[in-house]
């Protein structure tokens, strides 16, 4: 078994001061920080999440696994967030009501930060209204929704349906994901980005901040 995949069975069961000190082995040995994060952590948090989801885990379980996985990220952060960069734009990201898991958010949040993206963290648990006011009270222009769950997938829509009432649906991008969530259920909702993978999801992210804001400047040289 290598290292990398020792980090990801720790994770499945729950060993959280073995899977930091694999996670420390690994970097130390010059693996790179995205790699121990998405072959290792990222693939025992699914691990996790499946069993969980198909009701053979315990919700004891899932949290303890998703405190291995805060507490090892918390090592490989320094490395995954480079220093002074400039804001390309301002986001707001939370699990969906009804939805208490915040470790894929956690990881996703990390990622648009490295990409210079400022995040507002709505935490867990979160009602359709509160990425409304994130838009416009908070002036957000990327709206992340994460599940874990099945059952709670269907708040992505109804997110998405609250922007559109409030007027704001057109002016943001709307970026959805989390385990039981599919790149064609992210279609027929109406969201604007989908990707399973964490780093991907912040390389989207990011291009389509920056063609929001070439656009937005490009209307105000027409306008003046």
């Amino acid at each position: 078994m290598t290292l990398l995949e020792d980090i990801s069975k720790s994770i499945e069961e729950g060993k959280i001061r073995r899977t930091k000190e694999l996670v420390k082995l690994a970097v130390e040995g010059g693996t790179n920080p995205r790699t121990v994060l998405s072959e290792g952590l990222l693939n025992g948090l699914k691990a996790v999440g499946k069993r969980f989801d198909r009701n053979s885990g315990m919700v004891s379980d899932m949290l303890v696994s998703a405190r291995a996985i805060n507490e090892s990220m918390e090592i490989l952060k320094p490395m995954l967030l480079p220093p002074n960069r400039q804001s390309i734009g301002r986001g707001c990201i939370g699990t969906v009501r009804g939805d208490l898991h915040d470790v894929g958010k956690n990881i996703v949040r990390l990622m648009l930060e490295s990409r210079g993206i400022e995040v507002l963290d709505l935490g867990v648990d979160v009602p359709p209204d509160a990425y409304v006011r994130a838009v416009t009270e908070d002036g957000c222009d990327l709206v992340c929704c994460s599940a874990l769950l099945s059952a709670t997938v269907p708040e992505m829509q109804r997110v998405i349906r609250a922007l559109r009432n409030a007027g704001v649906r057109e002016r943001v991008i709307v970026m959805v994901g989390g385990l039981p969530v599919t790149s064609a259920y992210a279609r027929r909702i109406g969201a604007d980005i989908y990707s399973a993978d964490a780093f991907e999801a912040a390389e989207k992210a990011e291009a389509a901040l920056l063609e929001l804001k070439r656009k937005q400047e490009e209307e105000e040289k027409t306008d003046a």
